[in-house]
């Protein structure tokens, strides 16, 4: 079969998708990713065939002046919202949309998948009847009873208060996405579909919700959609992570201690050099990663324990570490939690501090705000060395991963979905936006 994959440069969304393309074309499907420029390599080491964004908004590299959302510009986190549907996630759904359909029209899909954040890619794959799902590379987002409203990293409510605090939060919550409405149903209209009501609703006509964590990690929410599954994580390194041989004898015994920040751009710099005179003070080998969007010379090793690269693969680190500090992107989080490797969280936005909070909620680790003096770094650090209990909850959730991730066949599910009934395409395409 063939697979439509629209992705968009977001950082750590990135390996776990292309883990699942990979999946597939194992099983002898053909996949091809339509994504920012930046993607293609990863993509087509993956074994896929790729088209860019042309009309919808993408990037070419990686500097942070090029970056579309620039969520390190705003402190607070609705008006970020609003810029984040004006510039990405509605304003340009007709152009996702438009490059969808386009690519859709030579491709010929048998199913599409669609990042979760990228509505008029789905848009397009509905009107045209083809099967869609949609992939959640984080915790689920979407507002459910029983699950905190997003994006302030709470933990569940409890008692009268706390509900009630979760009722006015997710009202509040519905009023900010609201406006992005008007930009969905414009597409919406142009490609025949009737309008929507709820911007998170949208995915309810979808085949599949994929949630790429595991249940035993995200908090329970009391009833979801019957299309919702949970697939567990997807723990691929990205195809740029370079191979790393320790620099310390196998004698050495001291705790490994892995630090990885955001693998995009966040500003970052700071929290890097706190970590880093950090570890300065500790008796322990530690490996830092700084990632591809910060310059590796600008962050010299404080003494030899300390080992500062520009990348490494996590997943074969982490097989020695005993514990990771990191920003909380939610692929990092798993990969550590997969192996068993207790958490010190310092989460810089986005999805990260709900990740934090769910870290927390599972024992698996401590949380600390980006403002942590490296005096409280240090500490935190020592603190998860010292008590086995957070080891127990990072074992507890290897389980878990291990068990879930078994009993889900994602790629048997997208055949499955594949085969479902399917419409013709148009003769003609609908007017692209602006013309």
């Amino acid at each position: 079969m063939r697979v439509l994959l629209a992705m968009w440069e977001g950082g750590g969304t990135i390996p776990p998708e292309l883990t699942i393309a990979r999946k597939l074309i194992a099983r002898g499907h053909d996949v091809r990713v339509l994504g920012d420029p930046t993607i293609e390599r990863s993509a087509r080491t993956a074994g896929c065939g790729f088209s860019p964004w042309v009309d919808a908004p993408h990037r070419t590299n990686l500097d942070p002046s090029t970056d579309i959302l620039r969520d390190w510009e705003f402190k607070n986190p609705f008006a970020l919202l609003r810029h984040g549907m004006k510039a990405f996630f509605c304003g340009p759904a007709g152009r996702f949309a438009d490059d969808t359909a386009r690519v859709m029209q030579e491709y010929r899909p048998d199913v599409v998948l669609v990042d979760w954040i990228l509505f008029g890619a789905a848009i397009a794959a509905k009107a045209r009847g083809v099967p869609c799902a949609t992939l959640v590379p984080n915790i689920y987002m979407r507002p459910a009873p029983g699950i905190p409203p997003f994006g302030m990293g709470l933990m569940p409510a409890r008692g009268v208060i706390g509900h009630l605090r979760d009722t006015l939060l997710a009202h509040f919550s519905a009023r900010l996405w609201k406006p992005g409405l008007v930009w969905i149903n414009e597409t919406r209209q142009r490609y025949g579909l009737p309008p929507a009501t709820d911007l998170m609703g949208q995915a309810d006509e979808l085949d599949a919700v994929y949630v790429l964590t595991t249940r035993a990690f995200d908090f329970e929410a009391t009833s979801m959609p019957a299309n919702v599954r949970f697939a567990g994580p997807q723990l691929d390194d990205p195809s740029w992570a370079t191979p790393w041989t320790s620099p310390w004898p196998a004698t050495d015994t001291r705790p490994l201690v892995l630090v990885s920040l955001s693998s995009t751009f966040q500003n970052q710099a700071s929290v890097l050099r706190s970590c880093l005179a950090a570890l300065a003070t500790l008796p322990v080998r530690s490996l830092v990663t700084v990632g591809p969007a910060v310059n590796l010379a600008e962050f010299p090793s404080p003494g030899p324990h300390v080992a500062v690269v520009q990348s490494a693969p996590h997943t074969q680190v982490l097989q020695h570490a005993r514990v990771m500090v990191t920003h909380c992107g939610h692929g990092t989080v798993m990969k550590a939690l997969a192996a068993g490797v207790p958490i010190v969280a310092i989460p810089m936005g986005r999805d990260q501090p709900d990740t934090a909070a769910r870290i927390v909620g599972r024992r698996a680790g401590v949380r600390l705000k980006p403002t942590a003096s490296s005096a409280h770094i240090a500490r935190a650090i020592a603190r998860v060395l010292e008590d086995p209990s957070y080891a127990a909850g990072a074992r507890q959730q290897a389980d878990a991963i291990r068990r879930e991730t078994a009993a889900f066949d994602m790629a048997g599910d997208i055949e499955r979905i594949a085969k479902g009934p399917r419409e013709s395409f148009p003769r003609e395409m609908p007017t692209a936006v602006g013309s």
